[in-house]
């Protein structure tokens, strides 16, 4: 098919967090301004420099059947949840190719179907704990699941079986830039004809001793222990560092077309993806947030969003000393005053970092800051970087303009000097 320039739309929406099983939950727990942070209490945590995370509110074993959670990582099974929720909250109860019958949901075409699932890291807590099995039992015991389960592309893979997509699933890798790539992704297989409907979103498991360690020793998390929930706090001038956490959030992309045709309910309006890079060092970010600019540029030359439709931004902001100025500056640098009405909301304060699945949940947080019209609070901001020049929407969530139609950026930044910026408009 050739290339178009469709409208597309969100129809669906699910997740699984540190606040909450799924959707609704995370999102009361944002408004709220709820710290999903928390001491590790796994034995290994305590011989940690870093002890806190934000661990998932809902095990995915009170959810998903032990036979097939056994061959499943965990970024698959939190994937898998969110997916499903989000499949059916656009209305869907079956597969690609089934339905349709009195009383069914409607079908759809499997090969107008994709999935682009997401994950910075991938089946890491497969890989190493079936390398603790190899060495402590011997090779026999390793789990023949092993390979399909460490890749990453296997929860893409998963979440493409769980619906029947036919017309591509695929995994973008670029750190935490992740998963807002593969909503960008999937926003454009719609847009050039590629898909009517696609499963797209990030996903993450990496709450795991090696991990930990590893970025600890990089000075790159919080080692606030003695203060879990008040560890992750993006513009204030004691920030230090982020804090992990996990989980999965996904959404459903679907032509305008395709989903009046059948009357489903819309979120709100994908717009497009601004994508640049840094070019500037493997993790430090570009100090004046150059390459944040260039992604907001293109973002801008790319779609119809006007400056003085965007009232919100859902921030990168991980809570570093340097990464929060430098997307700051670059609002600042490409929007001038027109960044003054942006109300700017940190959701990493209350989840922590779910680096390539950050992406898929704050998408799912912006879509509906525009549907409900409030914008989340950054918690944690006792005292404000003297450096920051923006609108930080601080202590409790705020009200977005109820008259006329808005917009709102999600920022996603990734190691390696990965930038993804997507704007979303009401509806």
């Amino acid at each position: 098919m050739s290339p178009t320039n469709r409208t597309v739309v969100v129809t669906g929406i699910g997740a699984t967090t540190p606040l909450g099983g799924d959707a609704a939950s995370t999102w009361e727990g944002l408004v709220a301004g709820k710290s999903g942070v928390r001491a590790l209490e796994q034995e290994w945590a305590a011989e940690q420099a870093v002890r806190i995370a934000a661990q998932i509110a809902v095990e995915p074993s009170e959810i998903i059947p032990r036979p097939q959670a056994r061959r499943l990582d965990r970024s698959a099974q939190f994937a898998l949840i969110a997916a499903k929720e989000a499949w059916a909250d656009a209305g869907f109860t079956d597969r690609a190719g089934e339905g349709a019958g009195e009383g069914e949901s409607p079908a759809v075409d499997p090969d107008r179907l994709g999935a682009v699932i997401a994950s910075g890291i991938g089946g890491v807590t497969t890989l190493l704990d079936q390398y603790d099995v190899m060495k402590e039992k011997g090779v026999r015991r390793v789990s023949p699941h092993t390979v399909p389960m460490l890749m990453p592309n296997s929860p893409s893979a998963n979440v493409g079986l769980l619906v029947g997509a036919r017309a591509g699933v695929h995994t973008p890798v670029s750190a935490c830039a992740s998963g807002a790539e593969a909503i960008g992704y999937a926003i454009e297989m719609i847009r050039t004809g590629r898909a009517d409907i696609v499963v797209a979103g990030g996903t993450e498991a990496a709450i795991h001793p090696l991990p930990i360690a590893a970025f600890g020793n990089m000075m790159a998390m919080s080692k606030n222990n003695e203060n879990p929930e008040g560890a992750s706090r993006p513009y204030d001038t004691g920030r230090d560092g982020f804090v992990m956490g996990e989980g999965s959030g996904v959404i459903v992309l679907e032509s305008a077309e395709h989903a009046a045709a059948r009357g489903a309910r819309v979120y709100a309006e994908a717009v497009g993806q601004g994508i640049s890079a840094d070019g500037h060092d493997i993790v430090q970010p570009e100090p004046e947030g150059r390459g944040i600019s260039a992604a907001l540029r293109n973002l801008l030359a790319a779609t119809d969003l006007d400056p003085a439709e965007i009232v919100h931004v859902n921030a990168h902001a991980t809570s570093t000393p340097a990464g929060d100025v430098a997307e700051l500056k670059a609002l600042r640098n490409v929007f001038g005053d027109d960044a003054d009405h942006m109300a700017v909301s940190a959701t990493k304060s209350m989840t922590g970092h779910l680096l390539g699945g950050a992406g898929g949940v704050e998408t799912v947080a912006t879509v509906l800051a525009l549907y409900h019209r409030v914008a989340p609070p950054t918690i944690n901001v006792e005292e404000l970087d003297p450096e920051v020049d923006a609108d930080i929407v601080r202590g409790e969530a705020r009200k977005l303009p109820v008259d006329g139609r808005i917009a709102a950026l999600n920022d996603s930044f990734g190691f390696g000097g990965h930038n993804v910026v997507l704007a979303f408009r009401s509806v």
